[in-house]
Parts: C-alpha cells; sequence; structure tokens
C-alpha cells in the first residue's frame, strides 16, 4: 500500500497552490480510493470514527476540514499502519487544514462567501453570466470601490483589498480559465460614473487578449434569454470525483448546486448563452466602442 501516499505526494505539488480548499478535496479524494480499495462501506468507515456514512462523504468530497484523529482512525482501518506511509499523509493532512489567505477577512465575509472563496481558488475553470455588473474577478479598482460602497461604505478599502487578492487566482501559473458572458445593460449600467465605468470598459477589453480568459457581450438584439433576471457561476474542478457546482448569490445568502439534473440545466443555459453573445472579438470592438461613447 506505499504507493498510494507516494502517488499522493506528487498529486500534492499540482495542488498545493490552489490553496487549502484544492488540498482538501485531494486528500479527500485519497481517503475514497483508499476505503474503496479495501471494500469497506462507508456505513463502516462512519461507525469506525463514531460517525455517520454522511460525515465520510463530506470528508471524501473535502467538504469540511480533519480532525487528526480521525484521520488516524480510518488509515488504521484502512490498512495504513506503517509511520513512515502514515506521516507524510498526516502531515498533508495539517496543511489541508491551514487557513486560507482569504480568512483574514473573516470578519468582513459570511460563511456562505467565505466558502465560495475557496472554491473559487480551487477551481480548474469557472464560467459565469452576469446581469448586473461587471464580474467580480474582472473589476477595475475604482469600479470595485464604487459597487462596495454601495453598501458598505466603512470596511470599503478592505473589502477593495479583498476582491484584488481573488483575483490573483487568475494570475497565478496553472490557475482556473474563465469564461464570462456580460450582459449588454451591465455596460450602460455608469457604477461610479461615466469616467468609472470608461476605464472598467477599457480593462476589460485589454483583458480580452489574455489565453486565460474569455470575454463576451450578449447583445440587446437578442432579446429574452434563458438565464433572464439571474446572475450565476459554474465551478468546475480538476478532481473528477469533485462534481461542477453551480452559484447563485443572494442579499444574504448562496445556493450551491451539485445535482445532475441542475447542472444539466445550467450547462445547457450556459452553452446557449454562450452561443448567443457576440464572438469574443465583436465583444472586444463592443466594449471599445461603448467606452468610447462615455468619453464623449
Amino acid at each position: 500500500m506505499a504507493a498510494e501516499p507516494t502517488r499522493f505526494g506528487q498529486v500534492e505539488q499540482t495542488v498545493v497552490e490552489r490553496g487549502p480548499t484544492a488540498l482538501r478535496i485531494a486528500v479527500g479524494g485519497q481517503l475514497r480510493k483508499l476505503r474503496e480499495s479495501r471494500g469497506i462501506s462507508r456505513e463502516d468507515a462512519g461507525e469506525h470514527i463514531r460517525g455517520s456514512h454522511a460525515k465520510i462523504s463530506r470528508l471524501e468530497l473535502g467538504r469540511t476540514g480533519f480532525k487528526e484523529r480521525d484521520i488516524r482512525d480510518l488509515l488504521t482501518l484502512y490498512g495504513i499502519v506503517d509511520p513512515e506511509e502514515r506521516e507524510p499523509f498526516l502531515d498533508l493532512v495539517r496543511k489541508a487544514n491551514e487557513p486560507g489567505w482569504w480568512q483574514r477577512f473573516g470578519d468582513l465575509l459570511p460563511q456562505w462567501f467565505e466558502t465560495y472563496i475557496g472554491l473559487e481558488h480551487a477551481a480548474e475553470s469557472i464560467r459565469t453570466f452576469e446581469a448586473q455588473l461587471i464580474p467580480g474577478l474582472l473589476q477595475t479598482e475604482d469600479y470595485t470601490r464604487a459597487v462596495v460602497s454601495l453598501g458598505h461604505g466603512k470596511d470599503a478599502p478592505r473589502r477593495v483589498e479583498l476582491r484584488r487578492r481573488r483575483q490573483e487566482v487568475l494570475e497565478r501559473s496553472g490557475g482556473p480559465g474563465l469564461w464570462a458572458v456580460i450582459d449588454e445593460a451591465v455596460l450602460h449600467r455608469a457604477i461610479g460614473g461615466r469616467a468609472v465605468l470608461r476605464g472598467q470598459l477599457e480593462h476589460l477589453a485589454e483583458l480580452s487578449n489574455r489565453k486565460n480568459l474569455t470575454i463576451q457581450v450578449l447583445p440587446f438584439e437578442v432579446g429574452g434569454h434563458g438565464a433572464a433576471g439571474s446572475s450565476f457561476t459554474m465551478l468546475r474542478f480538476a478532481e473528477p470525483e469533485l462534481p461542477d457546482l453551480v452559484y447563485l448569490e443572494h442579499l444574504t445568502s448562496a445556493l450551491y448546486l451539485d445535482r445532475p439534473r441542475d447542472l444539466e440545466m445550467y450547462r445547457q443555459v450556459m452553452d446557449t448563452l454562450s452561443m448567443q453573445a457576440a464572438t469574443p472579438e465583436q465583444s472586444r470592438q463592443i466594449l471599445l466602442k461603448r467606452a468610447t461613447e462615455l468619453g464623449e
């Protein structure tokens, strides 16, 4: 069984830069492989650590932090008893439990959004449709400041800094690709005033030249569409055992959808929006044209 933790050590190098959420997902996937290789059910594994099959499921999906005692007990159950095999694995567990950079902003973040930032940082690809605002990962500092000051004036500087830190994920080597479809209405909503919006649109046009970014504008002339009135984000992960997630944000909460039926519906809507939208090159020209209009 020594090969399992050794292979995991190689996997770690590809996920550690993606943050503790990604590492937790990878550790959970390895736990699942170990359990299945021994023919042990989730129910039996849960009982062994004084829990339930649901707790094992959460651990294996990386949806919860790890208690080292639980992991030690599971490794024993799975036949990993040699200290030279156990300790490297437990060291990864400790790293997966380390706080992410975003946790220093914890006083600003509701739990549901803190969860999202961790998943965003761990994602392999991000697809988003935005009907109201420029997507957060693509905002300029001035535009972000205008957005956050609408409802969080007192904490605006730190919220702007938080947004800037989130955007670093797109600069990271091996970071996620981002595919954004933006309703044309967003180009006419002068958040922060005409000058701020102009700078934002010019910034989008410049970003659209980057290889890991696809930016499309959904023109007014399309008329109605499948996502009318709503914005959403789809996250995909490198780990095959972790399903895609759809993130829907509300004023005081958020929904995370992972049921196959829901995922398929949102995939279809996103694919249709991408086909209805202007091509990336046409979108770049729309952005520049609108920016010019704002300067007149």
